[in-house]
């Protein structure tokens, strides 16, 4: 048996890999460097182009980019109308912004568990959830997964809910072969260095409604508007006349964020097919192993994984969590947790959540891990990182 580096044994890698990285390369600087050389940086055409070609590759009528995920989370919220004394169901095995964006609104955002298997958020416990306040649900695509979307619609049908999906970790993925962004009456995306695709930040929101894009683009730029058909004052004097006639927020792109963006998204299905070829790698490589779980996928969804994650299956181990996680650090491959159930954290545990909400959740997030995947690892990289996860176990599993 290999001694472990943690213990004084050899590292797998020499060098550190982490979990998530970006892809930025030749093309992508020569896009942004194009744009801080044209008359615009922000406010210009290629947010407009950016927009137009998110929209079109996952099949959604309309496409508004903002500033970061977390803003398209909150403009999807305002958008559908939430305000105080709305109930909002969610996961609570995600980022805080899925659920802080109905605080940000003035409502409650309450936790359905998750399923064991897929770690995504469990329909029969939305439906356990409902009351005469629900307004809307935020189902979350936990590492790229697909949700049941049809359960989910079904449900949001039946109580006349608005479906908003959190599809941060999953472009390009799709659900019965249409693309996520196109299924549910909102779907917000984060460009975050990690995600699929960059812009340095940037989020945006797919809508295929037009009364929900209207309030969208209102939302995203301070509730004001050059469009005449929108205006309720004065007459329209000019070219330079406006009105707000809402409240709205500055979550706009700027134009060099779009231009890179716009880069980016010629590579997303090459980045996509690397991602899946790594997952389906790990996935063979880890089935049979004693001590990890893998996550379960349901067949229709076609998942371009955002991270990978492996569980432990502690009764196995001798270790901790936290024991095997310094462990693959010192192997040199730098892991991550994903996620915190959100009701743990103090601010929520202060607005009266409890711990015990969500069994399963809580359960599944005492093992997981993220290990790392992202398109520039290298065959060899994956195979240390396959190499560190079966040295680490091999030391810590029960006779």
């Amino acid at each position: 048996m290999e001694k472990l580096a943690i213990n004084g044994g050899t590292p797998v890698r020499t060098e550190k890999i982490f979990y998530g990285r970006q892809w930025i390369d030749d093309d992508d600087v020569k896009a942004v460097v194009d744009t801080l050389n044209s008359p615009y940086l922000t406010c210009g055409p290629r947010v407009a182009e950016f927009e137009k070609k998110l929209a079109e590759y996952v099949g959604a009528k309309y496409a508004v980019v903002v500033s970061n995920g977390t803003g398209a989370l909150h403009c999807s919220c305002i958008a559908a109308g939430i305000g105080p004394g709305d109930e909002v169901i969610t996961t609570p095995l995600t980022f805080a912004a899925s659920a802080n964006c109905v605080i940000y609104c003035g409502g409650t955002p309450v936790f359905a568990d998750i399923d064991p298997d897929t770690y995504n958020i469990d329909p029969d416990s939305i439906r356990s959830k409902i009351t005469d306040k629900t307004k809307a649900i935020i189902a979350v695509d936990y590492t790229g997964q697909a949700v049941k979307y049809d359960e989910i619609r079904q449900i949001c049908d039946e109580y006349n809910l608005i479906f908003i999906e959190d599809a941060a970790h999953s472009l390009a993925t799709k659900y019965k072969g249409k693309q996520v962004g196109s299924l549910a009456d909102m779907s917000t995306f984060s460009f975050h260095p990690v995600k699929t695709i960059t812009g340095g930040e940037g989020g945006a929101i797919t809508t295929n409604d037009d009364e929900l894009y209207k309030k969208l683009v209102l939302a995203h730029t301070h509730g004001i508007t050059h469009d005449e058909s929108m205006m309720e004052g004065a007459p329209h004097e000019g070219i330079w006349y406006y009105e707000q006639i809402s409240l709205g927020f500055n979550y706009r792109m700027t134009d060099f964020q779009a231009s890179l963006l716009l880069s980016q998204l010629k590579k997303l299905d090459m980045f996509a097919a690397r991602r899946k070829e790594i997952a389906r790698r790990y996935d063979e490589a880890f089935k049979d192993l004693e001590g990890i779980i893998i996550q379960k996928e349901i067949p229709e969804s076609d998942t371009c994984r955002h991270i990978y994650v492996i569980r432990l299956d502690l009764d196995k181990l001798t270790c901790t969590r936290r024991q095997f996680f310094d462990a693959m650090s010192a192997e040199n491959v730098q892991c991550q947790i994903h996620y915190v159930p959100v009701y743990w954290f103090p601010y929520y545990q202060h607005r009266g959540y409890e711990m015990g909400l969500c069994p399963n959740a809580e359960e599944v997030y005492k093992g997981i891990m993220s290990i790392p995947l992202y398109p520039r690892l290298t065959d060899s990289d994956v195979e240390d990182v396959i190499h560190a996860v079966t040295k680490v176990v091999e030391n810590y599993k029960r006779a």
